[in-house]
């Protein structure tokens, strides 16, 4: 038995409304789904992203949905699929949004890799898929 892939990767964020505008506005991606102040859930290519507010995610009342307890402590991280076109474009659209870009390098296989960080600290990526071999 093995996964045929991710689902869905959840990030825990210390503002859920900076977060969720930030994953809106600036990275473009669909909210389908708003759990109160809670969590935001966003589809991604073929997946989904969900942003938890990390605080709220521990208080949450006895009798509701029988989710295990999760979250993270400290920052996490997500990498998103682009072509090296794309990430350079990425580049200039983060720049224009006054988002810092942390580090900007290829790889020793030749996969370019672009690195920056939500509002929450949490260290997002733009890579090829070559980075991991994969089309």
């Amino acid at each position: 038995m093995q996964p045929s892939g991710i689902l869905e990767t959840a990030l825990y964020v210390t503002d859920i409304e900076v977060a969720a505008r930030f994953y809106a506005d600036v990275l473009g991606l669909d909210v389908i789904l708003r759990a109160g102040n809670e969590s935001v859930f966003f589809r991604c290519g073929a997946g989904v992203l969900i942003l938890f507010d990390a605080r709220k995610l521990q208080e949450r009342p006895k009798g509701g949905l029988p989710i295990p307890a999760h979250g993270a402590t400290g920052p996490g991280h997500v990498c998103f699929r682009a072509t090296r076109d794309e990430i350079a474009g990425w580049k200039t659209h983060l720049q224009a949004n006054d988002i810092e870009i942390e580090s900007e390098f290829d790889w020793p296989n030749g996969a370019r890799s672009l690195y920056f960080r939500d509002p929450s600290g949490n260290s997002i990526e733009f890579a090829e898929p070559a980075l991991w071999n994969l089309k």
